[in-house]
């Protein structure tokens, strides 16, 4: 018997007061795959990543881990079982620093402050930070502050990763770096799904791509079938 998809999402939908932000979307993700997730702005792609993180209870629609329906979890829950997310807008504990706040994420898993610091200094120098770990968070760049994040959600010990615009303001050598966490992170044998603007950063490294315009998905293929697929085309360029 085949094992389930890591995540499998069937028929989602999300309203708020009668304005729909998600509408029938379906799809699955793989275990260790990287799944960039795409779309004009207010196509409803962080909307989708508040409900399978717990965020958001979808209107309509079922969400399965690991072939449990998780519909409705709280952000905790999906935490425990392994569903880690970063923000569009970083949010990190600014007066405390780098260490401390990877180490909130690590107390997910043990409770011993010893373990949680052990942790948390091997992630911070899986994302090029440990020579930041005593820094306050607020003195960090904003890559820096970006990768920090990334480190508290992989002190969690995730199987699934939602990355929300890990790329967005970054020059091309932080992208070109943000594009090979990633890849480490798949290495890791660690799904991730990435809301992306900065298409040079996702595409090279995509193991496939979804496509939402209206809260609706109208594609999901490889990045070479998603570059020529006219109903994308046709949602960035208005036709």
């Amino acid at each position: 018997m085949n094992a389930p998809p890591l995540l499998a999402v069937d028929g989602l939908g999300k309203a708020f007061d009668g304005l729909v932000a998600n509408r029938d979307i379906s799809f699955i993700i793989h275990h260790a795959e990287i799944v960039g997730l795409i779309g004009p702005n207010g196509a409803g792609k962080t909307t989708l990543f508040n409900c399978l993180a717990g965020f958001h209870t979808p209107t309509t629609g079922r969400i399965s881990f690991e072939g449990q329906d998780i519909t409705g979890t709280t952000p905790e829950a999906a935490a425990a079982l392994g569903i880690a997310r970063t923000f569009q807008i970083v949010r990190i504990f600014h007066s405390m620093t780098a260490l401390e706040n990877v180490m909130v994420g690590a107390m997910l898993r043990s409770k011993r402050v010893a373990d949680a610091r052990y942790r948390a200094e091997q992630e911070l120098a899986f994302v090029g930070l440990s020579h930041r770990a005593d820094n306050q968070a607020s003195d960090l760049t904003v890559s820096e502050q970006k990768r920090l994040e990334v480190a508290r959600a992989l002190a969690t010990e995730p199987k699934l990763i939602l990355l929300d615009e890990v790329m967005a303001g970054l020059n091309q050598t932080e992208v070109r770096e943000a594009s090979q966490l990633v890849h480490r992170i798949h290495q890791r044998g660690i799904a991730s799904i990435i809301v992306e603007h900065v298409m040079e950063g996702i595409m090279p490294i995509a193991h496939r791509m979804l496509v939402l315009d209206y809260g609706a998905k109208i594609a999901d293929g490889t990045p070479a079938e998603i570059a020529e697929n006219p109903a994308v085309i046709a949602a960035y360029l208005g036709e």
